[in-house]
């Protein structure tokens, strides 16, 4: 028997090869590359890639729009609307995240610790610090992790889709454990989040190896035709999809899976942290979707009351717990832990309308997430001796902020507003789109409780808006950093692109309708 090859449409997988040939060459350049020149090209390096990346999507599109969906590599990929459309909006996210994480304070100082490999508080650490050393490794790593995103939510059958699911976690792991300042905490975080993820991982291979008994495919286009034809097999079908959607769930920061998302947000470099907590969430909700309006309708009725539960739970642990938070990026956390409780509103509803909000929901929440991390980037604690440390991190240290920085808590007041879908925000138009497919798809009473839990969430967003506004400073316990100024254009872009999603959504909504539909 002869094999023959599956044929690769190879312009399909451009904005894929960009970003991962960008970091084959990253390393390169941290090898080969003099020190002095090193940062520079691998910052130049990366946006580019990233950029040459959204730019293939674009023409991707185009084509698509012309000649329609395709499978590609045998089926392994698809290029349809939603995954277009999902690698476009991780590539705009990416491509703003980086200009935080590449960013340096007036002193020559990043985010990420000079020499990973030396013990914390080591003299060997304190050398480095001296020296002056960087971590340039930082970029083909958020390269590597961006690729991975790029193709989960375009992966085809379950094999490539853990491929992918790799691909995008093991760079973040190492990225986690990375930061300058906390060390050990950074460290904790990392190894939490490596054990948590491998579990994960185990419950998405035993779901895919269960689906694989019950269709004889990994593809998911013969799961879907597999599930209404195969009789006295539904056992395994249910199990396999349960345990998958559990591990798409644990990325999504969904409870009860999401045990490590407060703690890494927390650890983690506060870049790298926007990073992950956009883009990593829309990449997952992006294969998620696929999963669910590709397989599972046929399952509705069996899932539904899990699905609905995990929502609720999720929604309410989100909002409860974010209430009594004392740190800054503790609350974001478990405010992405809610806002996942809301986009999943988009994913039960399984209308075509759902998947156009749930895309739009995730470029508002993207931009307005990395925006807020990267503003708590530049606002910094003092110690007793009146120097410049980390970030201030705990929620009395931002009080008077906007006596002392107008512009960057106005620009915090919008990304919070945006977070509670305040109108004239895109966090507004992006729940609204989300609850009424939920009320379009049958889900009225999950709307109902999503409404009332986004009104509690808006408590601990107004809270941070008064004590920067209007309550007294506690001393000079806090200072607004200057930079190189890629932080302050990251910031001032997704400002601007969440008041645009509020008030003119119409071309990005319509966009993301033509995109609504998967391929088979």
């Amino acid at each position: 028997m002869n094999f023959v090859p599956p044929h690769i449409e190879w312009a399909a997988l451009t904005p894929v090869l960009i970003v991962l040939g960008a970091g084959l060459l990253g390393i390169l350049v941290a090898a080969f590359v003099p020190r002095g020149a090193r940062r520079g090209t691998q910052v130049a390096l990366s946006a580019l890639a990233i950029a040459g990346a959204l730019v293939a999507v674009v023409w991707r599109w185009t084509v698509v729009s012309v000649d329609g969906p395709q499978e590609v590599a045998g089926g392994t990929l698809i290029e349809d609307g939603p995954a277009l459309l999902a690698q476009g909006i991780i590539a705009i996210v990416a491509l703003i995240a980086l200009l935080v994480i590449a960013d340096r304070s007036e002193w020559g100082e990043d985010a990420f610790a000079a020499q990973v490999g030396t013990r914390p508080g080591s003299p060997e650490e304190a050398e480095a610090q001296r020296a002056g050393l960087s971590q340039t490794e930082v970029f083909p790593l958020v390269l590597f992790a961006t690729g991975g995103m790029l193709l989960f939510p375009a992966a085809g059958d379950l094999l490539m889709m853990f491929v992918a699911l790799e691909v995008l976690s093991l760079p973040l792991y190492l990225l986690t454990a990375m930061a300058r300042r906390r060390r050990l905490l950074s460290q904790e975080a990392a190894l939490k989040y490596f054990v948590l993820g491998a579990f994960s991982s185990a419950f998405f291979l035993m779901g895919a190896a269960l689906l694989y008994g019950f269709s004889g495919s990994l593809r998911l286009s013969e799961l879907a035709v597999a599930v209404p034809s195969t009789g006295g097999m539904d056992g395994l079908l249910l199990a396999g999809s349960v345990l998958l959607i559990v591990g798409l769930l644990f990325k999504v920061g969904a409870a009860p899976f999401h045990m490590w998302t407060p703690d890494v947000y927390q650890g983690a470099p506060t870049p790298i942290t926007g990073f992950m907590a956009a883009a990593t969430k829309i990449a997952a909700f992006g294969a998620l979707l696929r999963f669910v309006y590709v397989v599972v309708p046929g399952l509705g009725w069996d899932l539904e009351p899990l699905l609905w539960g995990i929502a609720i739970l999720t929604m309410g642990v989100g909002t409860v717990i974010a209430l009594v938070q004392t740190d800054v990026k503790r609350m974001l956390a478990y405010s992405s832990i809610a806002h996942a409780g809301f986009v999943l509103v988009g994913v039960i509803a399984l209308v075509q309308d759902g998947i156009s909000a749930v895309l739009f929901y995730l470029l508002a929440y993207g931009l307005a997430t990395v925006g807020a991390f990267a503003v708590v980037t530049l606002v910094r604690e003092r110690d007793a001796a009146g120097n410049v440390t980390g970030e201030a991190l705990h929620l009395s240290q931002w009080a008077g902020l906007g006596r002392r920085s107008p512009g960057l808590a106005l620009a915090m007041t919008l990304f919070l507003l945006s977070f509670a879908g305040i109108p004239l925000t895109g966090g507004f138009i992006g729940k609204f789109a989300v609850f009424a497919a939920g009320v379009e798809g049958g889900a009225t009473v999950l709307v109902v409780v999503a409404v009332l839990a986004s009104a509690a969430a808006a408590f601990f967003y107004v809270r941070l808006v008064v004590l920067m506004f209007f309550t007294e400073p506690d001393g000079e316990r806090t200072a607004v950093v200057r930079s190189e100024g890629l932080t302050s254009v990251a910031i001032a872009v997704c400002a601007l692109g969440t008041v645009l999603l509020g008030v003119v959504p119409g071309p990005v909504l319509d966009l993301a309708e033509q995109a609504a539909t998967f391929l088979p």
